[in-house]
């Protein structure tokens, strides 16, 4: 039998009165980052049973608007180069890099 091997990544989540994020914190040890502050995140969670994606966005309350539309650009390139690796889809990957570039333009965005 082979020995498992057990990574935790954790994710911490300050609230307001109103339950309102005020303060998001990741630790992942194996990668050696330790109560790291972050202003925004997504995760999205494949639930194969039920042939759904489960999802959590969280923003804090001080994320500013510019940030975020930097952070849903990057996050949307992300998934494209993704999507390549995990289907080998060629053609769909250059197509979502197309939506990436026309989404960075209609924000007026600058490359990064």
């Amino acid at each position: 039998m082979a020995n498992n091997i057990t990574s935790e990544i954790k994710f911490t989540v300050e609230l307001d009165e109103n339950r309102v994020p005020e303060k998001l914190m990741w630790s992942a040890q194996d990668g050696g980052i330790e109560a790291e502050e972050a202003k925004a995140m997504m995760l999205s969670i494949w639930d194969s049973k039920v042939q759904e994606t489960l999802r959590i966005d969280l923003w804090t309350k001080d994320m500013p608007v510019d940030e975020m539309k930097l952070f849903f650009h990057q996050t949307l390139v992300a998934m494209s180069d993704t999507f390549r690796r995990a289907t080998d889809d060629e053609k769909m990957a250059d197509t979502m890099k197309d939506f990436c570039d026309y989404f960075a333009d209609k924000l007026e965005l600058t490359k990064q």
